[in-house]
C-alpha cells in the first residue's frame, strides 16, 4: 500500500433527511493508494456517505474533500475526477459490451485519441476482449461486475468508489474482483469500498465499522481483531454492534 498524501478527508460530516439523521458527525481520512472499507448493516449510512463523497448528495453540515476538491462547493468537478460503481452496476443491458464502454467513455469525456487505448485496457482487465460484441444482458453476474468496473475506470480516475460492488455474485467472482481491486491499488489508485461480506472486510487495508450513521470503530482488520480479542471480522462486528446496543439501552 502506498499512501503518499491524503485522497479523501472527512470532518464532522452530517447528512439528514428531514428529521432522520443518516450520517452522524463522521470523520476519517483515506490515503492515496489505500483500500478503505466501510462495513455495516443495511441502513448504517455507508451508501449515503459514498453518495455525498461522489457529489451526488449535498452534505447537511461538516466538510468532505475528495482529491483536493470540496464536494459541497464543487460537486460537478468531483464527479469528473472519480470513478463510481454502484451495486446495480449501472450498465445498459440492451447494449453490447463495447457499446457500454463507448457510452461511458462519452459520459466521462475520454479524449477521442485516448479512447481506443482505454477501451482495450478495460476489456483486457475485465477479461472481455473476446466478448466485446456480446449483449450485456447475456453476461453472467461476475462478468457484468467486471465490465462495470472497466466502465468506471475508463477516464483513469485516481479515486474509485465501489458501493457494495460484489452484491449478488458468486464467491469465485468476488475473489477475482478483489484481485482487480488490488491491482488498481498497486497502481496508486485509492479504492473506497462498502461491503456487508465479512470475508471481504479482511481484504481492506483499513476498515471503518458503521452503525446507525456513526463510525464505531476504525483501524486495520488485524488491529480491530486484536483490540476486540477476536479471531475474525464477523466476531468483531457482532461484538461491536452488541456493545453499541448496550450503550444505547
Amino acid at each position: 500500500m502506498t499512501t503518499n498524501g491524503t485522497a479523501v478527508e472527512v470532518e464532522n460530516l452530517v447528512k439528514t433527511f428531514g428529521e432522520f439523521v443518516a450520517v452522524d458527525r463522521v470523520s476519517f481520512r483515506v490515503g492515496r493508494g489505500e483500500i478503505f472499507g466501510f462495513l455495516g448493516p443495511n441502513g448504517a449510512g455507508k451508501s449515503t456517505v459514498i453518495r455525498v463523497l461522489c457529489g451526488l448528495l449535498r452534505p447537511t453540515s461538516g466538510r468532505a474533500v475528495v482529491g483536493g476538491l470540496d464536494v459541497a462547493r464543487d460537486p460537478e468537478t468531483v464527479r469528473q475526477n472519480i470513478g463510481y460503481m454502484s451495486q446495480k452496476f449501472s450498465l445498459y443491458d440492451d447494449l453490447t459490451v463495447e457499446e457500454n464502454l463507448d457510452f461511458f467513455g462519452g459520459v466521462y469525456g475520454v479524449p477521442k485519441d485516448r479512447f481506443r487505448e482505454r477501451e482495450d485496457f478495460a476489456l483486457r482487465m475485465a477479461g472481455l476482449l473476446d466478448r466485446r460484441s456480446t449483449m450485456t444482458r447475456l453476461l453472467a453476474g461476475g462478468w457484468k461486475q467486471r465490465l462495470a468496473l472497466g466502465c468506471a475506470i475508463l477516464h483513469e480516475p485516481p479515486i474509485l468508489f465501489l458501493d457494495e460492488p460484489t452484491s449478488g455474485v458468486d464467491p469465485i467472482a468476488r475473489r477475482e474482483f478483489w484481485d482487480l481491486i488490488y491491482q488498481l491499488s498497486e497502481q496508486g489508485r485509492t479504492v473506497f469500498v462498502t461491503t456487508h461480506y465479512m470475508d471481504e472486510a479482511e481484504y481492506c487495508h483499513r476498515l471503518a465499522l458503521m452503525y446507525k450513521g456513526k463510525i464505531v470503530a476504525l483501524d486495520t482488520p488485524a488491529a480491530l481483531k486484536a483490540a476486540a480479542g477476536k479471531t475474525s471480522m464477523e466476531e468483531v462486528f457482532v461484538s461491536t454492534i452488541e456493545e453499541e446496543e448496550r450503550g444505547v439501552s
